[in-house]
């Protein structure tokens, strides 16, 4: 019986096994971070940011294809890459929370500087980092989102008329993917996820109040989103 469930487990241990040397190379790790924005990159792109010739980037990009961790879509004579989707990004998200360098006591870190990825950056198309969480936390604080059950919020009915005077419609009908939490591997804490995380840091790029930096997923907070976040969620930033 015992030789049973060796067969049986082999199969699935060498898959994971395979999956994560696929994460750790340092060239392949240095392309899914920089996918982690959610924009679709060409190869050279993801060639420069990962100090390797064009020709070693495509071979590392077919691997990541082939094991479905990236997508490749064709423009033309143009290749551009990104996530899978969703659960690649969350998958790496959750890698990043491992590092011991941020395995500490977040609580006694001060915030990161200003400009920086563990600041405020993208995942994925969602707000993350010290602003994202800050963000998520005065949402629940104003009673705007409340705990739904396993990593969800809701939408309270003061949240919904927030969100909408915001310019941000919430479906009738909503659903686990609407607003979940995303563990952020900089603060040690979730920031907010799901279409409406998604929705809410499209509104915010559209109001001004959050700009992308160039080159990067960093994200600098305007003077105009200080305002705005204070005078909409009493959330403080210096």
């Amino acid at each position: 019986m015992s030789e049973t469930v060796q067969r049986d487990t082999c199969p699935m241990e060498l898959e994971f096994a395979a999956t994560a040397s696929l994460l750790g190379e340092p060239t392949r790790a240095i392309i899914l971070l920089k996918l982690l924005g959610g924009k679709a990159l060409p190869a050279g792109e993801l060639a420069f940011a990962s100090n390797v010739s064009p020709q070693t980037a495509s071979g590392h990009l077919a691997r990541l294809v082939e094991a479905r961790l990236v997508s490749v879509e064709r423009q033309g004579r143009h290749r551009y890459y990104r996530l899978a989707d969703v659960e690649v990004a969350n998958a790496v998200e959750a890698l990043l929370a491992l590092m011991p360098s941020y395995r500490g006591d977040a609580q006694r870190k001060p915030a990161p500087a200003v400009g920086t990825i563990p600041y405020a950056r993208t995942c994925y198309s969602h707000l993350a980092g010290w602003i994202g969480v800050q963000v998520l936390d005065a949402l629940q604080a104003n009673g705007y989102l409340e705990p739904s059950g396993d990593k969800t919020f809701a939408v309270t009915d003061a949240g919904r008329a927030w969100f909408e005077q915001l310019g941000v419609p919430i479906p009738i009908r909503s659903s686990s993917k609407l607003a979940r939490a995303c563990l952020d591997w900089t603060a040690r804490k979730p920031h907010l996820a799901g279409s409406l995380g998604v929705a809410l840091y499209r509104r915010m790029m559209e109001l001004g109040w959050v700009v992308p930096i160039t080159g990067s997923r960093a994200v600098r907070v305007t003077i105009k989103g200080k305002q705005e976040l204070w005078k909409q969620l009493k959330l403080r930033i210096a």
